[in-house]
Order: C-alpha cells, then structure tokens, then sequence
C-alpha cells in the first residue's frame, strides 16, 4: 500500500511525542505506588473483568512464568485477589480488589492532574481547542488499529 509523503514522519512523530509523554507520566508516580507492570494488569482488569492468569499473561505479552513472582506481589498489596472460575473449577481467575481499583484510580487522577497542570500554564486557549480536536483523532486511530487485521509474523 503507498502513504501520501507525509505518513510515514508523521507516525514517527506521534510515537515519539506519545512516548515521550508517557515516560514524563511514569517518572513523576511516588515510588510507593505500583509499578507499571502492576497497573498495566490493573487496567486490564478493571477493563476487562476477572481473567484467569494465562489471559492476563497473554493481554500483556509475557510468559506466564514471567507475571508469576508480579502477581504474587499483587496479591500480597492486596491489589488483586485469586479465586475460581464459575464456569470451570480448575481454573483460578485474577481480580481487582477495591484497594486495587483505588490504586489505579489514583494514579489515573495523579497524571490527569499533572496533564491539567501543563495543558492550562504552557497552551493558549486556541492550542487546547487543537489539543482536544487531536485527542479525537488519536481515538479514531487507535480504533484504525483495532479494526485493522493483525499483522502476520513470519
């Protein structure tokens, strides 16, 4: 498929700011709070619901073995809590607790936050207004990329 010239810049672009801004956003968490690894499972559970650990392993695109020593942290935090699977008692699934949905709350409400704080002292009004009008266009392409087909991998 061919992309008009600009295409290919400007997604380097996006990743780049995106990353950029999402690395700020990190670095600026107390280090009491959880880890990112944690709140990308929190996430996923508070988007998804319970999952058994092998999803959850898959969702995050790590090896079971590898969200092991995460989970039992978690569930030490209180964060999530183990427990079987309605529809097959030889599964367990993973759940957010309300210490973990508070957990992820928080962080969420501390980065909003500190975006508020920047997006009011560094942008005119008019660049807020281009800001909320990008923010609509980075949702119509992440819905690009869901609905697109998985790439293959050879």
């Amino acid at each position: 498929m061919t992309h008009p010239a600009d295409t290919l810049p400007t997604a380097i672009q996006l990743r780049a700011a995106l990353s950029g801004l999402q690395r700020e956003l990190r670095s600026q968490a107390p280090g009491d709070g959880p880890s990112t690894a944690q709140l990308g499972v929190l996430a996923l559970l508070y988007r998804l619901g319970p999952l058994p650990p092998s999803q959850v392993a898959r969702h995050e695109r790590v090896k079971l073995q590898s969200l092991t020593r995460l989970l039992a942290e978690m569930e030490a935090a209180a964060l999530v809590t183990r427990g079987p699977d309605p529809a097959d008692a030889r599964r367990t699934l993973l759940a957010l607790t309300p210490t973990g949905a508070r957990a992820l709350t928080d962080e969420a409400h501390r980065r909003e936050a500190s975006l508020a704080d920047a997006i009011a002292t560094r942008l005119t009004a008019a660049e807020r207004a281009r800001l909320r009008a990008a923010c609509g266009l980075l949702d119509r392409l992440a819905q690009a990329l869901t609905d697109a087909p998985a790439a293959t991998s050879n």
